[in-house]
């Protein structure tokens, strides 16, 4: 049985056998190509939770409604990503076997990886939901396929054709997006569409990603990679409580806070809401 963790995620008290969804975090950010930094997210993260409430006025509802379990931080290794990759595929498994959902906390992108081979071995039909600024969907990136570059081409690798669906993006490679009008559903910009391809999910599998850089760097400077002409808080706010209300999410996780590029700690107080955010609308389901 996973153990307690010192300093939790505010509210996330509950004990790990009681748990309906258990918070991990993956301190990662070996192939980060721009600004490194994510590896100090999940700490900074659960530090600065308890500057929230526990209530949430949006829904109606508070984080102690729930049974969410907080197991710490993964202790991943320097230099190896497919290491750190099947270290946190170990993690999210053992949260899966025992019936729970798993909520990971990067760490940069690529983390991701991890979790959905755990999901996917147990839900053959998975299907992936993506709020990004950016594509992901390269084959490399520099001579590298297990990059945050490249994260969810490696995830199309395990669901195939039609089962990954993309909202916000607005930066990658022309091949990118040549390559994803063929394979994968991407919604450029904005979540234009969103409530159609939740409604067309309903019942199914479903992993949910969110890279924080889809919120404009006006909200969400705290990122390894900025990208301009991003989403308000409010509309990523309403896409992740509408998904996670909505339908059958299996695991999820909010990824790439840079917490030190944003001094004034705005964006890791952005980054703790959408979470408790998210841990409510799953765990109070």
């Amino acid at each position: 049985m996973l153990n307690r963790n010192i300093e939790n995620f505010i509210g996330c008290d509950a004990s790990y056998a009681e748990a309906d969804v258990v918070l991990f975090g993956a301190p990662f950010d070996g192939t980060t190509s721009f600004r490194p930094g994510t590896r100090f997210a999940p700490a900074a993260m659960r530090r600065e939770s308890y500057g929230l409430e526990l209530y949430s006025p949006y829904q109606g509802r508070e984080l102690t409604d729930g049974n969410i379990f907080d197991s710490g931080d993964i202790e991943l290794p320097f230099g190896s990503p497919e290491r750190a990759l099947g270290m946190i595929e170990e993690r999210a498994g053992e949260i899966l076997a025992d019936g729970k959902l798993p909520f990971l906390i990067g760490g940069e992108h690529l983390v991701t990886l991890g979790a959905v081979r755990a999901a996917a071995a147990k839900y053959p039909g998975l299907h992936i939901l993506h709020f990004d600024a950016h594509a992901d969907l390269r084959d490399e990136y520099l001579g590298e396929r297990l990059s945050h570059a490249c994260v969810l081409r490696r995830c199309h690798e395990l669901t195939g054709d039609g089962r990954i669906y993309q909202f916000g993006i607005r930066s990658g490679d022309k091949s990118e997006f040549e390559w994803g009008k063929e394979h994968v559903f991407t919604r450029l910009f904005d979540f234009e569409g969103l409530e159609d391809v939740l409604e067309s999910l309903r019942g199914r599998p479903v992993y949910l990603t969110v890279d924080l850089d889809v919120l404009d760097p006006s909200v969400f400077p705290g990122t390894g990679t900025p990208e301009p002409g991003g989403v308000t808080f409010d509309a990523l706010r309403r896409a992740v409580t509408a998904a996670c209300q909505t339908l059958n999410v299996v695991a999820a996780d909010v990824n790439e806070l840079s917490p030190h590029y944003d001094a004034s700690g705005a964006s890791t107080a952005a980054a703790c809401k959408i979470a408790r955010e998210m841990l409510i609308a799953l765990a109070c389901k």
